[in-house]
């Protein structure tokens, strides 16, 4: 790896670091959507075509997770990792409890005119939780509790198995303790359309949140519309921030880190010291030959850069452009960038704020836009599990007030019977 000068880089490099190639879903996009049209028109027979494979002679009812499973997993985990888990749940539960708004409210527009607003949970919702490559029994917390806080009537839960048609008995747990007991052992596309359209054995969801893959992202993207999604929440991301006050062995961790979830994962250290962003690379190189995931770090190697910016103000501006999942501020004020930043999922300020923290125990949540979705998205939350409709009310007095603002818009429009609807309510 070689550090780079920003103001160097090459319109077509910076335009690859900008644009995230490893993120474009469209080279994938017609095997994925002939999944979806076959789990679509076929429903359970093609859930069990792609998974029996995992346990010959399997039945659809196999799919599903019973409770003799959760329990036999919830007695073969460690019981440090369920407090973990346990105190993880809390925290989340905590942080996203503080986002309820009230339930309803209004106001007086004018006299006789009341209008407010009301909050109602969605019915469905359905979460995918990844585990192919690792294991994310944390990701289960992160999209079950905000359901549950906003007060969802029934969540379910899609991951894959493994074979024997296994599921990680880490992450049954922590569905249990989120609270949730529907959980189906599915996986990529197929988990994301039978929750979209719905079959016999799977029940049809409002809304698909939750992380994954490509082949993932691309099926929510081809569902949208007919459920709702929270986001495009594809391969992990990471944009640091640092000063000559950070520590280079620190970063160094904090970047592999990033690059150890997928192979399209990406990384960009950017500091305005060459001499800290050397010391980073010489550290990455001198630790990645020990790691266990270092082929999986060398392959998202190609989305990973050590830049050196002329100032802090050129990385923050360089940052809302590329509008990180994840951006870490290891500055001597972090709080004086903060106010600059304006796009990214999640932001960790100082030396003791590794992006793992948020993945797993500071109560945020870890699931987040990617891609350079943070200009337009946000990360999970109660708010995407509530609905709010507006409402109001007008006396008769309330309506004349209004009536000639409304009948001169509505002809204007040309939309007579919306007028003669307000006119004829105050002739009689």
């Amino acid at each position: 790896m070689q550090v780079e000068l920003l103001s160097e880089l090459s319109a077509e490099r910076l335009d690859f670091l900008l644009s995230r190639s490893a993120l474009d879903v469209s080279g994938v996009h017609r095997d994925v959507s002939a999944i979806v049209a076959d789990v679509r028109s076929q429903g359970d027979a093609a859930l069990l075509a792609q998974h029996a494979a995992l346990r010959p002679g399997a039945g659809i009812e196999d799919l599903k997770v019973s409770a003799a499973e959760i329990e036999a997993a919830l007695a073969s985990v460690d019981q440090k990792v369920i407090k973990s888990l346990a105190l993880a749940a809390e925290n989340i539960r905590s942080f996203h409890a503080a986002q309820l708004e009230k339930p309803q409210w209004e106001m007086e527009i004018r006299p006789g005119v009341r209008a407010g607003r009301k909050h109602t949970p969605l019915n469905r919702v359905g979460c995918y939780v990844p585990g192919m490559r690792a294991v994310y029994p944390s990701t289960a917390l992160m999209t079950v509790l905000p359901a549950v806080v906003a007060g969802v009537s029934q969540v379910i839960v899609c991951t894959p198995p493994g074979e024997g048609l296994a599921v990680n008995p880490q992450t049954l747990a922590a569905c249990h303790i989120s609270g949730v007991r529907d959980i189906y052992k599915l996986g990529g596309p197929w988990a994301i359309a039978a929750m979209a359209y719905g079959t016999a054995l799977i029940p049809k969801v409002d809304k698909i949140v939750g992380p994954g893959n490509k082949y993932v992202t691309a099926a929510k993207m081809l569902v949208f519309g007919q459920v709702d999604i929270d986001s495009p929440a594809g391969p992990s991301e990471a944009l640091i921030i640092a000063d000559d006050t950070a520590n280079p062995e620190w970063l160094a961790l904090d970047f592999l880190a990033q690059m150890e979830h997928d192979p399209d994962s990406a990384a960009i250290l950017l500091t305005p010291s060459r001499g800290l962003a050397q010391a980073v690379v010489s550290r990455i190189e001198a630790i990645l030959p020990s790691l266990p995931r270092r082929e999986i770090m060398r392959q998202s190697g190609r989305y990973a850069a050590v830049l050196v910016a002329e100032d802090l103000n050129q990385a923050i501006e360089f940052s809302n452009r590329y509008a990180p999942e994840h951006l870490q501020i290891d500055t001597a004020n972090p709080w004086e960038a903060l106010a600059a930043v304006k796009n990214a999922g999640s932001i960790f300020l100082g030396p003791y704020a590794p992006v793992a923290v948020g993945d797993y125990a500071s109560g945020t949540n870890h699931v987040l836009p990617t891609g350079g979705g943070a200009r337009m998205f946000s990360g999970l939350s109660v708010d995407d599990f509530i609905k709010k409709p507006t409402y109001q009310y007008l006396s008769r007095e309330g309506l004349a007030s209004l009536a000639p603002v409304v009948v001169n818009l509505a002809e204007n429009e040309g939309l007579t019977t919306h007028a003669l609807s307000v006119k004829q309510r105050l002739r009689e």
